[in-house]
């Protein structure tokens, strides 16, 4: 196979099994570990892939994005000790809006339960987890189901959201950069996201060290739109000092 066979086929393992290693990907493609490394290296000068310590996981685009089952797989000890982290930031709120997501699943089970509360939300995973919740009224926006993520979204979810005013908003993303702000793939999803930046008096992202640098398709906020950022210590503290220094308190778990 020539040189972009080969980088299409990375590229779909990546896609397949969520991340690949330089190692095993020699091993299956035949060709040294240098020239995995190099096609890496281009797929990542094209955003299609990140970096990591011996291999690289897939950026998703408007032509890809991972299921919710696929993100409840990987690096899950560093999303819940996010999303604790993202919880004890809850304050005086009464009404908070939870974003579709792993890690925003993760803190709405880490919310308070001895306190009323009520919780907006798009994510049917969300709704699930508090649903017997005594002192939480879930509020579950309407519209189509996106099976991918289980989230609902288009002009129902976002017509119901415009109608509150929400105390706080925990809000994910498939990527965070300085200089695109917050993005997703799906531009049906950025409205839902976008609607809840508006809707919210304060903002919080909850996400993992692995989102900072990557840029999806749709912008649905800036950095400096935020009151907080928590992540996980694999995002360097220089880097986290970058992206305060446009608004945001980076608190790093």
């Amino acid at each position: 196979m020539d040189t972009d066979e080969r980088r299409r086929e990375i590229l779909e393992i990546a896609r397949r099994d969520g991340s690949v290693e330089v190692t095993a990907l020699a091993a299956k493609l035949g060709v040294a570990k240098e020239t995995v490394r190099r096609d890496l290296h281009a797929l990542e000068g094209h955003g299609l892939v990140r970096r990591t310590h011996g291999g690289a996981y897939p950026v998703e685009s408007a032509g890809f994005e991972t299921t919710l089952a696929v993100r409840t797989t990987r690096l899950v000890p560093q999303k819940s000790r996010i999303a604790a982290a993202a919880a004890d930031l809850l304050g005086d709120a009464e009404t908070v809006f939870v974003d579709e997501g792993f890690t925003p699943q993760l803190v709405a089970e880490a919310l308070p339960r001895d306190r009323p509360l009520t919780v907006v939300t798009a994510s049917l995973a969300v709704a699930t987890a508090l649903a017997d919740a005594e002192k939480i009224a879930v509020l579950l926006l309407g519209g189509r189901v996106r099976g991918s993520t289980m989230a609902t979204v288009d002009h129902w979810t976002t017509r119901m959201l415009s109608e509150f005013v929400i105390d706080l908003a925990y809000v994910g993303a498939n990527g965070i950069s300085r200089e695109y702000g917050l993005t997703t793939p799906d531009p049906a999803v950025s409205e839902v996201k976008a609607q809840a930046m508006r809707s919210a008096r304060r903002r919080v992202f909850a996400g993992i060290h692995t989102k900072f640098g990557a840029v999806s398709f749709c912008r649905f906020a800036g950095v400096g739109d935020f009151e907080t950022i928590v992540t996980d210590a694999g995002l360097p503290s220089a880097e986290a000092q970058r992206y305060s220094l446009l608004g945001p308190q980076v608190i790093r778990v």
